[in-house]
């Protein structure tokens, strides 16, 4: 399998920590869809990371239904209750619209300071707090969102904690959730959020 990402994704890297997870033997290709010359143009019809081929040759996007594709092939990272399993996508679902949020501030940031929208900024940063807030409410006594240590939900949570670092530095979500902190640095000895740690690429801004 190739997998095609961007550094700072954390949506990619979400793929990547499931990967690594499940001992699953891939390849990984930098993309950048901004930039002229980016092949996931080619594969994916929206241009969007993350990208993964198989190794017969069929293309699937989209994190969630990579992951999908991935627990299907090698089961382990969803728990067998169905309410569990529900709540391991509610929680995925959050942390994502928490990462989206942080793309969209990010993005605005990169806009001359007269053009930005601090309505816009501001309705990010609204959505970023509720969604750690959420994350912090759902977490057990026990340091996971279920039975299950270590699944989607926890994968989510800490790729969108680690993105929180990395595109939203000001905000101090530590502060703001202790135990989702407690939970993050859990997952940050783990090999696989070690070796995904997110790094920035440049993106464009047509001003």
């Amino acid at each position: 399998m190739k997998l095609y990402i961007a550094t700072p994704s954390p949506f990619a890297r979400k793929v990547r920590v499931t990967l690594l997870e499940k001992q699953m033997p891939h390849e990984i290709i930098i993309d950048n869809p901004w930039q002229p010359g980016s092949r996931v143009k080619d594969l994916n019809p929206l241009a969007k990371i993350p990208t993964l081929v198989l190794d017969d040759g069929r293309v699937i996007h989209d994190s969630k239904v990579i992951f999908e594709y991935l627990e299907l092939e090698r089961p382990g990272h969803l728990p067998e209750n169905n309410d569990d399993k529900i709540t391991h996508r509610l929680i995925e679902v959050v942390a994502d619209g928490v990462c989206d949020a942080v793309v969209m501030t990010f993005l605005e940031g990169q806009r001359p300071e007269g053009s930005r929208s601090h309505y816009w900024l501001s309705r990010q940063a609204e959505k970023i707090r509720a969604g750690v807030h959420e994350l912090e409410r759902k977490l057990l006594p026990s340091g996971s969102f279920t039975a299950l240590d270590i699944g989607l939900a926890e994968i989510a949570t800490g790729c969108a904690l680690g993105y929180l670092d990395l595109r939203y530095p000001s905000y101090d979500w530590r502060g703001d959730a202790p135990n989702l902190l407690k939970l993050f640095d859990k997952l940050t000895k783990r090999a696989s959020f070690q070796q995904t740690v997110p790094t920035a690429q440049k993106v464009p801004v047509n001003q």
